[in-house]
């Protein structure tokens, strides 16, 4: 999870991505060849972003998810922009392989069954809302990611979540406990924000 502050200057978030299909190739070999150096040599690998595509230096937020034999192997990712989206697959990727304190370090022996998925974060929306209904009733099953904010608690839940989640009141509770908070919790100084994703692949 991101440390950043989810004060939104609109200067600062994150562009809506519409990548080409070279520039998600490049993205996900990026990300394969992050794991690769780290496996090699114990480190984040190093990038001159000046040799990415021109669209892949702007700032940009994503999450790397990875997957061995069909489960989950590591998620790492930040929810505001705070370097090159090229820069921030690349230290995410080798974050989620060697640095998700739910998973011992990622071993060479799995990285040929490693499925590696890209989320590009589209800029952050703060929602409106008085009670828990109105919040529920805004939120778009299969298509939006949530952020729920209780500081110094915060969470989030990727638009993926959905597909094992698919009722709203469910998504909205796992998330509460997610971020340490009762499956029932309730402040009016609760904050959500929604967000959606390009995925790659």
């Amino acid at each position: 999870m991101s440390s950043l502050s989810l004060d939104l200057d609109p200067q600062d978030q994150n562009r809506a991505w519409n990548l080409s299909p070279e520039e998600r190739a490049f993205l996900l070999n990026l990300a394969k060849d992050s794991i690769r150096y780290g496996l090699e040599h114990g480190r984040q690998m190093p990038l001159d972003t000046a040799t990415c595509p021109a669209a892949l230096q702007a700032p940009g937020a994503s999450f790397v998810t990875l997957h061995c034999d069909g489960k989950l192997r590591g998620c790492i990712g930040n929810l505001m922009p705070a370097r090159p989206l090229a820069l921030d697959v690349v230290g995410n990727a080798y974050a989620a392989a060697f640095r998700d304190p739910r998973f011992p370090p990622l071993t060479a022996s799995e990285f040929d069954a490693l499925t590696i998925h890209i989320s590009l974060l589209s800029p952050m929306e703060p929602l409106q809302f008085e009670s828990e209904e109105e919040l529920l009733a805004q939120l778009r099953p299969g298509t939006d990611g949530l952020v729920i904010e209780e500081p110094p608690r915060r969470s989030t839940f990727l638009p993926t979540v959905w597909e094992s989640l698919p009722n709203p009141r469910d998504f909205l509770r796992h998330l509460k406990l997610k971020a340490g908070l009762p499956a029932n919790y309730w402040s009016e100084t609760l904050r959500a924000l929604r967000y959606t994703v390009e995925s790659i692949p």
